[in-house]
């Protein structure tokens, strides 16, 4: 990630994309991931397993990329417009304040990678006992990423939550009630509309739609001793690259957080050696050669070496 004093962050300012016309693919890929979701859903028994696995996990990782894309200031200049746009919750376990918080949160990280900095880290710290060493071996690979890595991710994330409540801290206490309250809609519509179960739906949309989500991320950061080194590049990618909304090309989202999604290519393309040479390389030509290298080898040590080190 090029950092505050790297020139590559100047070079273009946030006003170099017109926001009028970023906003509008924007605004309507909103209406066609819910609209999809509405109709999925609603005509869900007309599907087969395999093409309701399939389309629901694409709305939810879909859905869940247009969050990112609203955490960071898109489509429009007021943030009430935005959550609006994208908060309902359509994969049932995070509330979108609390995404929020964590992201920017790791935006801002003094050390990107580093757990006890940042809270998107998949890294462990040293002093972490056995079990969570074996849960967290368990998707060290791709494979595992995708397999039990959302049981594990969402499972993690409530016990955390549930932690923070038990503490009684406000944020999370405003988020869960704001998210608790947005949900009633969402299962009146699922369960009583659509006789659309539960299980059914957790089986065929959340969990394929976090399982997509979990290899953008798997491929995203690569912890390094030099602070620029940590955010990826991942080239070539026409289909996911679409799901993610060009996520893929990370170290350029963390040199222009600002910059939308539609921003992102041209930006990657007019500056791609002064970013490769920022982030030490760190690109792969597609995600054919992430899953070829890490289907079922493991990306990187489980220990941040930062805290290997401590």
């Amino acid at each position: 990630m090029p950092t505050a004093s790297n020139p590559l962050v100047a070079a273009v300012s946030p006003t170099a994309w017109d926001r009028a016309r970023a906003a509008a693919p924007t605004v309507a890929l909103a209406i066609l991931i819910h609209g999809g979701w509405l109709l999925a859903t609603l005509f869900h028994r007309s599907l087969p397993w395999p093409v309701q696995a399939a389309l629901g996990g694409w709305l939810i990782a879909w859905h869940g990329s247009l969050q990112h894309e609203t955490i960071h200031g898109h489509p429009t200049p007021w943030r009430g417009l935005n959550t609006l746009l994208a908060a309902a919750p359509l994969n049932l376990w995070l509330p979108y304040e609390r995404y929020r918080a964590s992201h920017l949160a790791h935006h801002a990280a003094e050390r990107l990678t580093d757990p006890v900095h940042d809270p998107e880290s998949r890294y462990l710290a040293r002093a972490v006992g056995r079990p969570r060493r074996v849960i967290a071996g368990l998707q060290a690979t791709l494979a595992g990423r995708i397999l039990v890595g959302p049981a594990i991710e969402v499972g993690g994330f409530l016990i955390g939550e549930a932690r923070a409540l038990a503490r009684d801290v406000p944020s999370a206490r405003r988020a869960w009630a704001i998210h608790l309250v947005t949900l009633v809609p969402v299962l009146a519509w699922l369960v009583g509309i659509c006789g659309l179960g539960l299980a059914d739906y957790l089986l065929t949309f959340v969990y394929p739609g976090v399982a997509l989500s979990l290899i953008r991320s798997f491929a995203e950061h690569r912890a390094a001793a030099h602070p620029d080194h940590q955010a990826a590049i991942v080239e070539h990618a026409p289909i996911l690259g679409l799901l993610f909304l060009n996520n893929n090309l990370h170290a350029a989202h963390h040199a222009w957080p600002a910059a939308p999604w539609r921003a992102l290519p041209g930006l990657y393309a007019a500056h791609r050696e002064a970013l490769l040479a920022a982030n030490d390389g760190l690109v792969y030509r597609g995600y054919g050669e992430v899953f070829r290298r890490f289907l079922f080898r493991a990306h990187d040590d489980l220990v941040h070496p930062a805290q290997a080190a401590s």
